[in-house]
């Protein structure tokens, strides 16, 4: 029994020098440091809600655009111009559909906004995006707009402007980040 001490030693010696030798072989890379979750760049995003009212797990991943999608946006104009390439919203949604605007994971317009088309005979009062325009005589349904109301003539209506006025900071964060992105006409 004496000379298995010994031979014990000599083994765990053995597999903590192959051990130590194994693992050596891989510090030709520095080490990297530990992170609990990627750091991820902002992102703008969109997503259709179904219902008012009720909100769920499913309803963040209804992303209808994000900020890849947006060509540009005129704030003057409040004309949102989308890539080519994107299937129209108006076929996506039914209108009416509430949407609501993130960025980087936070809620920014608390408000919410509504797909709304230019058959609507409902007023609004409150952000909405609107698939159309009729200017004068001339209706325009390829293209969309962020209106603080719909329809438009009611913009001077008090609770409208009290809308405005509780958007403002995310208004100007949304503006702000789509200015870093290059894509304000």
């Amino acid at each position: 029994m004496k000379h298995d001490r010994p031979l014990a030693w000599m083994m765990a010696t053995a597999i903590a020098s192959m051990t130590l030798t194994a693992c050596s072989l891989d510090s030709n890379e520095p080490e990297k440091p530990f992170t609990t979750c990627p750091v991820s760049e902002a992102t703008l995003y969109a997503c259709g809600i179904g219902e008012p009212g009720t909100r769920s797990v499913a309803d963040t991943e209804k992303v209808l655009f994000t900020d890849d999608d947006i060509e540009w946006f005129d704030p003057n104009t409040r004309e949102i111009k989308f890539r080519d390439t994107m299937e129209p919203l108006r076929d996506r949604i039914p209108l009416l559909t509430s949407i609501e605007f993130y960025l980087s994971g936070e809620h920014l317009f608390t408000g919410g906004a509504t797909l709304v088309g230019l058959v609507c005979s409902q007023m609004f009062d409150d952000l909405v995006l609107c698939c159309g325009k009729i200017d004068g005589e001339v209706i325009d349904d390829g293209h969309y707009y962020l209106y603080d109301c719909y329809p438009t003539q009611f913009v001077d209506d008090e609770r409208v402007k009290a809308n405005r006025e509780h958007r403002a900071p995310q208004w100007e964060t949304f503006l702000k980040y789509l200015e870093s992105k290059g894509k304000l006409k």
